[in-house]
């Protein structure tokens, strides 16, 4: 997986004429590190790769996972992608890569008292929508939480600092949709 994420990140960061240089600007994430990663050297954090992707302007799965060009894809619980950090919450990716489409489905399961942290702002017209399915969620947008239970959504537009962490005693599985423009 190391060696096919370096060259997808490669490819993603040459077709929009980035140097390691642009792209470590853009994303906040150092050259060497990059390097590292395209090499199949090192194994990003989610919130690496996640900062990576929004600086190329693609989903984190564009990276991670091949186009599926099919009118219908089944996506097995065996055959989605999950990343796990070393904070110990974990993101899934529900959905497919459907060539020219940035769209992400993706499960979060938060251990309890775990801060996720913060993403950066993706490109203007972007969109994400929160669903909890159990547990407590605080999302905080441009410094503003929002406290979500179960059963509780939240919409906003994707342009915005973002960070996600469960302020609870039990784990929190949260459900995200997004499309990054």
């Amino acid at each position: 997986m190391l060696e096919q994420l370096g060259e997808r990140l490669r490819a993603q960061r040459l077709s929009r004429r980035f140097s390691l240089d642009a792209l470590s600007t853009a994303s906040g994430v150092s050259r060497s590190m990059i390097s590292d990663i395209e090499r199949g050297a090192k194994m990003p954090t989610v919130l690496v790769l996640a900062r990576l992707a929004t600086a190329l302007g693609v989903t984190v799965s564009r990276l991670i996972g091949e186009d599926e060009p099919s009118r219908v894809i089944s996506v097995p619980a065996a055959a989605q992608r999950a990343i796990t950090d070393e904070a110990g919450w974990q993101r899934r990716i529900l959905s497919p890569n459907l060539p020219g489409v940035e769209f992400e489905f993706i499960r979060t399961t938060v251990p309890p008292g775990v801060v996720i942290g913060e993403f950066a702002p993706h490109a203007p017209g972007s969109r994400e929508y929160i669903a909890v399915e159990h547990g407590r969620l605080t999302v905080t947008l441009d410094g503003v939480p929002h406290e979500l239970g179960a059963g509780d959504a939240l919409y906003y537009a994707g342009d915005c600092t973002h960070a996600f962490a469960n302020p609870g005693s039990v784990e929190c599985i949260y459900y995200t949709v997004m499309e990054v423009k």
